[in-house]
């Protein structure tokens, strides 16, 4: 396709020499390859793939160039993907998109340096300030200068989670329930890529255009570096947002949405329920509300029926009562949410928390600070029941982190190509539902789009044979923020 030429507008028309240089081709900078990456995706965009190094391979002569001249900047495309040009200029949504990039790649990693340093005072006591108060403001600079958090606006956010890989009936009632969702003027937020991530931005978009609202249509898409190759933007992302990891894009959901719902997902949707169940489960959080609805059409019921099981035996009977599961009925899912908002709008103008980001949420370090996924620390995980319901919540998140890490992520496919699938330990009862679940995962072809026939890159071990005395440690090494 050659050359195509690019001009950021606004704030990112303009950057400093040191910004230029680590992420230009010219002179080859330590952010250019992940800029170089981030950019591929997006305009890869509505090109179904789950599998990022399928898609890096494909496209290996495509490059990425920032020219600073006397104009301010320019993004030159060099052999960029076809689907993302119209008679000769690149898509304007996509051109949108790539300013996004440019934004947060920068941003976030010269926020990274401040935050290095940051950490280092409080480190030394300075400021009364701790590590997770640190990162949960830097997840609100990033949110803030991306425009997805507003003073002016009361709750208004669903974010809808649930799966890539999913049949057209499922699909359809996700539109369904966005529409409904937009009828009512309620927005979305979703990872941003295919499947059910983007049929209720879909369907929200709808039914604004139908209350003739469609201009303030707001459809948030979070996703972060590692995965936004396997999970390219889908066409109805109106503001994409790239967070530095994905414990970051979790808290960002969380804190951003009013209103969590779940759809039909594998793995990675199993991870951010259990991340939202972590947080409920501390004991901080219990006036704190966070309304959670599971939902998918009746064709779906089996699958509820699985996680409801998993969760049940892993935290007992009682964890049902911070979520609520309703099948086959969008409308009363909207109606559900709307109640939802309310309460949430309740309940932060009585203590005068702000509407558009919930900064009273406690957020435990075992849930917030990154968890490096290789093999030693998978093996090491504490999937065993003699520890607190939400340190067990957060070891069972990474677990499944893990596992997407495993399937979709361009270095963990290297990794369980080289040195074989992640090995899990714990309670016998655990990680025997652990493997039911999986295999339901698979038997209803919720892993992978790009891959018929799935290779687990995961094994479960139990490790006791009555259930007691785990050997598990309880405490992972975490790495720094």
């Amino acid at each position: 396709m050659g050359v195509q030429v690019v001009w950021p507008s606004g704030a990112m028309a303009l950057l400093t020499q040191l910004e230029a240089d680590r992420i230009s081709l010219k002179s080859q900078g330590e952010l250019y390859d992940l800029y170089r990456n981030c950019s591929l995706a997006v305009l890869n965009s509505g090109n179904l793939t789950d599998n990022s190094k399928e898609l890096l391979e494909n496209y290996q002569n495509f490059e990425i160039d920032v020219v600073r001249n006397e104009r301010g900047l320019k993004l030159e495309l060099i052999n960029p993907p076809e689907s993302a040009i119209v008679d000769g200029k690149v898509i304007k949504t996509l051109q949108k998109h790539l300013y996004s990039v440019l934004r947060d790649i920068v941003q976030f990693h010269f926020m990274r340096d401040s935050l290095t340093e940051l950490t280092a005072n409080v480190n030394m006591g300075d400021k009364g300030l701790d590590k997770g108060t640190l990162i949960t403001n830097e997840i609100f600079h990033i949110l803030r200068s991306a425009h997805a958090v507003r003073a002016d606006q009361s709750p208004s956010l669903a974010v809808c989670w649930g799966g890539h890989s999913i049949p057209q009936d499922e699909y359809e009632y996700a539109y369904q329930v966005g529409r409904n969702l937009g009828l009512r003027g309620i927005d979305v937020c979703t990872g941003c890529g295919p499947g059910i991530m983007e049929a209720p931005m879909r369907g929200s978009l709808d039914g604004h255009a139908l209350q003739d609202n469609a201009e303030n249509c707001d459809r948030i898409g979070l996703t972060e570096p590692s995965i936004i190759a396997a999970e390219p933007p889908n066409p109805f992302v109106s503001n994409l947002v790239i967070m530095p990891d994905i414990e970051k894009r979790l808290e960002a959901f969380v804190r951003l949405g009013h209103v969590l719902i779940v759809f039909p997902g594998g793995p990675g949707t199993a991870e951010e329920l259990l991340y939202i169940l972590g947080i409920k489960l501390c004991h901080e959080n219990r006036h704190n509300p966070v309304p959670i609805i599971l939902t998918g059409n009746e064709k779906s019921r089996p699958y509820f029926e699985a996680i409801n099981d998993f969760l049940v035996h892993c935290f007992g009977s009682d964890i049902t009562r911070y979520y609520q599961i309703i099948i086959d009925n969008a409308k009363a899912v909207a109606e559900t949410v709307a109640e939802g908002l309310e309460t949430v709008h309740a309940h932060r103008t009585l203590i005068h928390e702000s509407y558009c980001y919930n900064w009273s949420l406690y957020i435990p370090p075992e849930l917030q600070l990154p968890f490096e996924v290789n093999h030693q620390n998978m093996a090491a995980l504490n999937l065993c029941q003699n520890q607190e319901p939400y340190r067990l919540a957060a070891n069972l998140r990474r677990a499944f982190s893990g596992i997407v890490t495993g399937n979709v992520k361009e270095y963990g496919i290297k990794m369980v190509n080289e040195n074989g699938p992640f090995k899990l330990h714990g309670d016998r009862e655990i990680v025997n539902f652990m493997g039911k679940l999986m295999t339901d995962f698979i038997a209803q072809g919720r892993i992978l789009l790009s891959q018929r026939e799935y290779t687990p890159c995961y094994e479960f071990e139990p490790i006791t044979k009555d259930g007691s005395d785990c050997s598990c440690t309880s405490d992972q090494p975490q790495p720094q923020a």
